[in-house]
């Protein structure tokens, strides 16, 4: 299990890295948003409305809420890679597949179920999300995982 937990951290922190650095660039450079609200909004998902007034208190526990997801989301992977070699043996095909399952989870069960609620994306804003997950955040965790696992 103490593998287990170390790959899953190095998986999650660089997936939660690469998506990080997305989400800041895009949203907190490109479209207007500021860093700190990108991860205000994420702490939104456990505070509500009441993230956007907390200032950069709220911005770091939204990132640490990032960087916690991320670890569960590599967690999963990984104890799943043990009872589906599928998952270690064709590690990209399976880490886009995972993106876009994560995804779907995140989108449609745990942010419905978090203080935000539940809003349908618009088909744009579905694709700026989506993007990172098949690009960097599945494909992270499952090259980590099968790395580990040939190594370990």
């Amino acid at each position: 299990m103490k593998r287990a937990l170390g790959t899953a951290a190095l998986g999650g922190g660089i997936a939660g890295l690469l998506d990080c650095l997305y989400a800041t660039v895009l949203w907190g450079f490109l479209l207007g948003d500021n860093p700190a609200g990108v991860w205000q909004s994420v702490a939104a998902g456990l505070l509500g409305k009441a993230s956007y007034e907390g200032g950069n208190a709220t911005a770091l526990l939204g990132l640490a809420l990032h960087f916690f997801i991320a670890f569960v989301m590599a967690l999963v992977y990984v104890l799943a890679s043990r009872r589906l070699p599928v998952l270690t043996a064709r590690p990209l095909l399976m880490g886009v597949l995972y993106g876009a399952a994560l995804y779907v989870v995140m989108n449609f069960v745990v942010v419905p179920l978090s203080a935000i609620g539940f809003h349908a994306p618009s088909l744009k804003g579905s694709m700026r999300v989506i993007i990172p997950h098949i690009l960097f955040v599945g494909p992270a965790i499952s090259l980590i995982t099968a790395r580990r696992a040939r190594t370990g």
